[in-house]
């Protein structure tokens, strides 16, 4: 029984010995990528950052265009990168967007003829922009400058200066639940 215990004393010896001796040779770690089920090697990944509550941009994006139909399908990632590049918070401006314009379904015509999102206007009456994205982008910068810069960066402290329906910010929220919920 003795010769026993020393063996396997021994052998637990060698064991932890050359546990400590190899060395690893690379510090990789394997990925399986869910969509190909192949395994692709960390250093060749090229990770997105964090930009919203836990997503990436194309998450966020992918968010937004769940709710968008119509004329904006497809607009979502725009509408996030386009209000992050100017501090102001992607669900938002997309659940005023879709306050605006009613484009959770058909979106107006004020979409479709002028592309304005926003129900902007201007002195000669509602805006008009040459393509969506210039009209998403002037609707940013109007959020940015006119109400996140001056401290309304809530659906309720927007609301006064924004929308004549003491409750506009609640129809807000329905679509900022909505999108946080897709």
């Amino acid at each position: 029984m003795k010769s026993y215990l020393i063996k396997m004393f021994i052998f637990l010896l060698i064991v932890v010995c050359f546990s400590f001796t190899l060395k690893k040779e690379d510090n990789n770690v394997l990925i399986i990528d869910d969509d190909t089920k192949t395994v692709v090697n960390s250093e060749e990944v090229e990770v997105e950052p964090v930009v919203y509550e836990d997503l990436t941009l194309q998450e966020l994006g992918k968010k937004i265009d769940n709710i968008f139909n119509s004329t904006l399908d497809g607009y979502g990632e725009i509408v996030a990168s386009k209000s992050l590049e100017s501090n102001v918070d992607p669900v938002v401006a997309a659940s005023i967007i879709l306050v605006e314009t009613g484009c959770k379904w058909t979106c107006s015509s004020l979409v479709r003829n002028n592309n304005n999102v926003g129900g902007m206007r201007g002195s000669k009456g509602y805006m008009t922009f040459n393509t969506l994205e210039d009209g998403i982008q002037a609707f940013i910068n109007n959020l940015s400058r006119n109400y996140y810069e001056k401290g309304l960066n809530t659906p309720e402290l927007m609301n006064k200066k924004y929308a004549e329906n003491p409750n506009w910010y609640k129809d807000v929220y329905y679509y900022v639940d909505l999108i946080k919920a897709s």
